[in-house]
């Protein structure tokens, strides 16, 4: 699948033939019930095995350039079920400490439940991991770019400090997408996405996917089936419709937030700019270096006096949004949703201040979006 084009792979891998009635798209099987004597596959929605599910994670391991996937309810299915299949009482996993919330939460909350211990870095460099290494250590996730400051993880010297020790690695790949980003050719293990963003891309769809080899997807899928995180079909076609065009919309919005964030570098009513497109951004060359392009996500800071919420109110085309990732352009802040589960000190401790706006770039005109911001910003000066 990697000598066809990214378009080819988001159009056709994963469709199901209509061989009766020979229509263009996939059928959708609503069926919770299917043969059970005398087939090769025992069906059922729990096992993730339905044909809708079974053809679009063809689809998603197309992309990622992976043996096979499995897809979820949700993106927090999909990270849990991960880290449930790998880790067991007595384990330890090294997590980046400039990560999702959702994400932060559930270690914090679940680990101790089930025994198992955890350290978050102290940064995001190899050397911030290294030193969180222990005896015990079986598995290091990371998220990269990361969510909301848009931090870049050496991928490549990551993953060869962890075959040095001998621990799987996983990434959180929502934010950049398969578009511009592949971490298997870099050599992680895993990697997992919150599908409702890029994959959905519609601001319609909640899903969650993981991708690696064939052995370490069937032991996820162990702990799945018992867990029960599987995705109606319904959801699963939609899915795989929004899919067709991955490929088309991301790399317009990738295109339209290079320009919004060189903009706003130099817009005199923000102090701080966090794209790694920017040449600007610490990790620029990292990224370049990893990254066929700089993703649709930036996160800006406003200038003293200026409130991040009214300014939000003020926007008349950009809306304000829980997620992320559609076609229209969204803007949230950082502590009051993503992180609001953490503490005021540990937001502060990574960089996620009051001020902070996290920015989803959509396929709009950008005159149209940097219009949008400009009377917003007017009316609070």
């Amino acid at each position: 699948m990697k000598k066809l084009g990214l378009n080819t792979i988001c159009t056709h891998v994963g469709e199901i033939k209509d061989e009766q009635f020979k229509g263009s798209i996939s059928p959708m099987y609503l069926s919770s019930s299917y043969e059970f004597l005398d087939v090769d596959v025992k069906r059922y929605p729990r096992y993730f095995n339905t044909p809708n599910q079974e053809y679009l994670s063809k689809k998603i391991a197309a992309l990622e350039h992976t043996e096979t996937a499995l897809i979820f309810g949700s993106g927090m299915a999909a990270i849990s079920h991960m880290f449930l299949a790998f880790l067991q009482k007595g384990d330890h996993l090294v997590v980046q400490n400039t990560l999702y919330g959702g994400t932060v939460n559930f270690i914090k909350e679940e680990f101790p439940k089930y025994g198992i211990d955890y350290t978050f870095t102290n940064g995001y460099k190899v050397e911030d991991f290294e030193a969180a290494i222990q005896g015990n250590t079986k598995l290091i996730h990371i998220e990269t770019p990361s969510n909301p400051l848009l931090t870049i993880t050496d991928i490549k010297a990551l993953v060869q400090l962890a075959k040095s020790r001998n621990i799987l690695t996983s990434i959180d790949n929502t934010f950049a997408s398969p578009v511009n980003q592949n971490p298997i050719d870099l050599g992680m293990d895993m990697v997992m996405h919150s599908a409702t963003k890029y994959f959905g891309g519609h601001s319609d769809i909640c899903a969650g996917a993981v991708a690696s080899t064939q052995e370490h997807i069937e032991r996820i899928w162990n702990v799945s089936k018992n867990l029960g995180g599987s995705l109606s079909d319904m959801t699963v076609w939609m899915l795989e419709r929004s899919m067709k065009t991955l490929g088309l919309r991301v790399k317009a919005q990738t295109k339209n937030a290079m320009k919004l964030a060189k903009w706003l570098s130099k817009h005199p009513q923000i102090d701080k700019v966090y794209y790694p497109g920017l040449k600007s951004h610490p990790e620029h060359k990292l990224a370049k270096s990893q990254m066929k392009g700089f993703g649709a996500m930036l996160s800006f800071e406003l200038k003293e006096g200026l409130d991040a919420y009214q300014f939000q109110k003020a926007l008349r085309l950009v809306k304000s949004s829980m997620s992320l990732a559609g076609v229209e352009s969204t803007v949230i802040s950082p502590h009051l949703t993503s992180h609001a589960l953490l503490t005021q000190e540990e937001r502060e401790a990574v960089g996620i201040s009051d001020r902070l706006i996290r920015f989803s770039v959509g396929i709009e005109e950008f005159k149209d979006v940097k219009k949008d911001i400009n009377q917003a910003i007017a009316r609070l000066t």
